[in-house]
């Protein structure tokens, strides 16, 4: 038996969503079903109303999670009880470089939208943690 995972997200803007994430992970965007050029197009013949829009994002080697953005009318308003981790330094084993690939990765994910909260170094390890363009927080080591 295989099982999958996919982690959900509610959203106020489905499609901005997916394409932050997609960006922040190295993700693409889901493609259509077969005979779609676009979800767009797979919406509209199938009579979905615009506000009910979905999107996903996919890793493109097939190891992550897919992550999916649905839509709910009402913003965040408390904090996350799950949030991701986002490993820019993955591999990098010198503290410096693994700081310096960190902070690069920050400033692209600041530069689509995200906000920086605040720096944790800790004996658990070094992070920043910051929220997506949603609110939704995640850390970034």
């Amino acid at each position: 038996m295989s099982i999958g995972v996919q982690v959900t997200f509610d959203a106020r803007d489905p499609q901005k969503q997916a394409e932050f994430w997609a960006m922040a992970l190295g993700y693409v965007l889901d493609p259509p079903p077969p005979g779609f050029a676009s979800w767009s197009e797979f919406a509209t013949a199938r009579g979905i109303p615009r506000d009910q829009w979905r999107a996903a994002v996919i890793d493109p080697e097939g190891r992550g999670p897919r992550l999916f953005f649905q839509p709910v009318p009402e913003d965040k308003t408390v904090k996350n009880r799950v949030h991701l981790d986002v490993h820019a330094g993955a591999g990098v084993h010198d503290p410096v470089l693994r700081r310096a690939a960190v902070a690069a990765h920050v400033d692209r994910l600041a530069a689509a939208g995200a906000t920086r909260l605040r720096e944790l170094d800790e004996v658990f390890g070094y992070c920043v943690v910051m929220q997506d363009p949603e609110g939704n927080e995640f850390c970034v080591s």
